[in-house]
């Protein structure tokens, strides 16, 4: 037996802890102000949330491509689609715009109308010359008229770069410093700057400027992650707090229940900043984790203690029974919680880890604060008053736990049909679930951001960048004809599939040259022949501006090319079917002994680390659900016991999981959450009955029927109580602005709803059923740990 789980231990725990009141209340004081001295160590991230290990595949791809090409993720677009922008006033205007962000440091380069170039053929030097589209500024409608027809019906190069010449939608570039894309700069510049300039021109000129690009659409995701923090806290608290007092009708208890979770609040962001974490989409959700976590502590210790008073009137009695014997049932189902997120620690992913050494170490300080806090300042204060012992005679609650125990009596066959019938209808809803990996799926669906990725998905097929790295396997193989060729059938492919946009490569560029050859003329812009090949390339390689255009799309020694496209947001399915049309093609048109072609960019690394983490996740909760029933099996020294206690939380986990799938809720990293977040928290509730059904039946003289009634009107209250408080708890998440976030708290609050039902008809109807191989005096009479001491048996 272990002698941490004996009544013995617990009782020298509630002497150490009445005795000692003043020297924990300082060290809480202390530890709490060490905590915040590491809160200046925490950042919210500036990098995208990567999914897959450093060493995963996808991303060893993908970081060789940076190392040759650099950052891709540092291109900011504007874009404006009205008719009244060509005019004289308002196409200067925008180019003037355009030209106020080269001065900033964080900018590379800007591209914008006015800085479109023309190849002009210089037949006396032999080479090709750039001459600027618009040389200073447009003083007439007529040269607007000439601008117009020579961008969108003469050079086709930048065709759907920088404007659709279908629908006249114009855009501007804004490409940053590579080396600042990651840091808080970037931030600072799109918040502080970009925006205000924006804002600033639309007001003035009356247009409507659509912004995005992936390091726009980071920043302001990052800043609603940021805002959205203190709104779940302050929501969390006041649901839990109303809730809480709404019970006890005690404004003493709720406040004394505030201080306790806000404490664990504090601690929290303090293990964060110790550890030097950053705040992520999904640490961002553990401090009002913590405090819907906590109340159902609170409640438990504090209806405990008023419950003892009650009772016998001894407050100092009160108070060590509430630690001996509400102190380790707390920490089994707190223990059995923090096991649910630790599982997140064996995956490989970071940022799953990270929640998961967070979320665990967190609940396990709310447990310890609220068994050192509420004992020592219930001590300090005076008697309850005979109102805030009302609750206790509440005979509504009676009423509901009077129906429990009609149901299992009267009803088990009902029960059990039920249950069967709600296993049958899941297991089909569950053939109807999808994976997503949708960038845009879980952001702000109201945001102005989000509508602008929209429309430049329409207008441009999409803001995520795919790339395609081309390895010739040889110095200078990209400007062979033959590659050229190849990779033009590759582009070929992509222009054909309507979620991907117009590639820009080499071959582009190559294209353009031909047309610069014959003298602008667009039918020319196509790949030359072999005999024009070496005409053209002699002209292109006199020319110094195209040398640094080569820069862009091949690196310096010509082995390795890049092809540019653009991805819509789409789901994991069809990004699974668009990956193997292009590898058919790859496989056909680039022979492997000669080149190796790869496709990379943070679209594809995004999409697959949702499918890795949905396989991760699935990993974690089958731990969870083997740790935990291993925990239940020597808890209670009967294997017998893993099915009792199993069976009525998988079942609550496979109904949500159907639900899913009739409402078209997809798996994806946020929603896949839910089912080790609930497991870990329902289980509480068996543990609890378990625990008292076994003391009932040592009381009852091993008469099954009694102690499951028993146990059922002991713990019903209880289960009741705390299952509404996490249900209203889990459901704050609904009010935030993701959609990942608002799944996650109505999937959680669904589950554990069903899990508390579950737990309180359908746990103690397979108790009645199989009494005779569960009810073992041999393997009940001595359990490994004693969750509840002996002495309720008196009572």
């Amino acid at each position: 037996m272990l002698k941490l789980f004996t009544t013995d231990f617990w009782d020298v725990i509630a002497r150490l802890i009445l005795r000692n009141k003043i020297v924990i209340l300082v060290s809480i004081v202390i530890v709490t102000f060490l905590f915040s001295t590491k809160w200046e160590n925490m950042r919210f991230s500036n990098t995208e949330a990567n999914l897959l290990p450093d060493d995963h595949e996808v991303n060893v791809t993908y970081n060789n491509f940076l190392k040759i090409f650099g950052e891709e993720g540092n291109l900011i677009i504007l874009g404006v689609k009205d008719s009244t922008l060509f005019t004289v006033e308002k196409i200067n205007a925008w180019n003037k715009l355009a030209d106020s962000f080269k001065s900033y440091n964080e900018v590379e380069t800007v591209v914008s109308i006015k800085d479109l170039q023309k190849l002009i053929k210089d037949s006396e030097n032999q080479k090709f010359n750039l001459q600027p589209f618009i040389k200073d500024s447009i003083a007439s409608l007529n040269q607007i008229e000439t601008l117009q027809e020579e961008l969108f019906k003469k050079y086709p190069f930048y065709d759907n770069f920088l404007f659709n010449s279908k629908t006249k939608t114009v855009r501007t570039a804004i490409y940053l410093k590579k080396d600042i894309v990651n840091t808080s700069a970037r931030k600072n510049f799109v918040l502080n700057e970009l925006v205000t300039k924006i804002e600033a021109f639309e007001t003035t000129n009356n247009l409507d400027v659509r912004v995005s690009g992936m390091p726009y659409v980071r920043s302001l995701n990052a800043q609603n992650i940021v805002d959205e923090i203190g709104k779940f806290v302050g929501a969390a608290l006041l649901v839990t707090s109303l809730i809480f007092f709404l019970f006890f009708r005690s404004f003493r208890a709720t406040f004394i229940s505030l201080i306790v979770v806000s404490i664990g609040v504090m601690w929290t962001l303090g293990i964060i900043g110790a550890l030097n974490y950053e705040i992520t989409v999904l640490t961002a959700l553990i401090p009002p984790l913590i405090i819907v976590i906590g109340i159902p502590n609170c409640i438990f210790l504090i209806n405990k203690y008023q419950h003892e008073v009650k009772l016998h009137g001894n407050k100092v009695k009160s108070l060590q029974r509430v630690i001996t014997k509400i102190g380790n049932a707390t920490l089994m189902t707190n223990v059995t919680t923090a096991s649910g997120f630790a599982t997140f620690i064996l995956t490989e992913s970071k940022l799953l880890k990270e929640f998961g050494i967070v979320a665990s170490l967190s609940i396990l300080a709310i447990f310890i604060l609220c068994l050192l806090i509420i004992p020592i300042i219930y001590t300090f204060l005076p008697y309850p008053k005979e109102r805030h012992l009302e609750h206790l005679n509440k005979r509504w609650i009676g009423g509901f736990v009077n129906w429990m125990e009609r149901m299992v009596k009267q009803r088990r066959i009902t029960i059990y049909f039920t249950a069967v019938v709600l296993l049958i209808v899941s297991m089909i809803g569950i053939y109807q679930i999808r994976i997503s990996g949708s960038l845009i799926e879980d952001m702000p669906q109201n945001s102005e951001f989000v509508n602008d990725i929209r429309f430049f998905e329409k207008e441009f097929n999409g803001i995520m960048p795919l790339e395609f790295v081309i390895d010739t396997k040889r110095k200078k193989g990209v400007m062979k004809l033959s590659t050229l060729k190849r990779m033009n059938e590759l582009e070929d492919l992509i222009i054909e599939i309507p979620e991907l946009s117009k590639p820009i490569s080499v071959v582009s560029l190559v294209k353009y040259s031909k047309q610069a050859y014959y003298n602008g003329n667009p039918k020319f812009y196509q790949l030359p022949t072999s005999q024009e090949n070496s005409f053209i390339l002699s002209y292109a390689k006199n020319s110094t501006s195209n040398v640094n255009l080569l820069q862009n799309f091949v690196d310096s020694t010509g082995q390795y090319a890049r092809i540019t496209t653009f991805m819509k947001d789409i789901g994991t399915d069809k990004m699974e079917r668009i990956e193997e049309d292009i590898q058919t093609k790859v496989n056909k048109v680039f022979p492997k002994e000669r080149y190796n072609v790869t496709m990379t960019g943070k679209a594809l690394v995004f999409q697959k680390g949702t499918k890795y983490l949905v396989k991760n996740l699935a990993i974690s909760l089958s731990l969870a659900i083997v740790l935990i029933a291993l925990f239940m099996a020597y808890m209670f020294r009967s294997g017998r016991m893993i099915i009792v206690s199993l069976i009525p939380n998988l079942l609550p986990l496979l109904v949500t999981a159907g639900l899913m799938g009739y409402l078209g809720v997809p798996i994806k990293p946020s929603t896949i959450l839910v089912f080790s977040i609930a497991f870990g928290i329902s289980v509480d509730d068996t543990i609890h009955f378990l625990a008292k059904y076994r003391q009932e039946l040592q009381a009852n003289h091993w008469k099954i029927k009694v102690s499951v009634y028993g146990a059922l009107r002991e713990t019903g209250v209880s289960m009741f109580y705390t299952s509404i408080v996490l249900f209203f708890g889990f459901s704050v998440f609904t009010i935030s602005n993701f959609g990942g976030t608002v799944a996650l708290g109505a999937l959680v609050s669904t589950t554990l709803l069903f899990a508390m039902l579950s737990n309180l008809l359908l746990l103690p109807s397979l108790l009645l059923s199989l009494e005779r191989n569960i009810a073992n005096k041999e393997v009940l009479r001595e359990p490994s740990i004693n969750i509840i001491p002996k002495e309720d048996e008196e009572e």
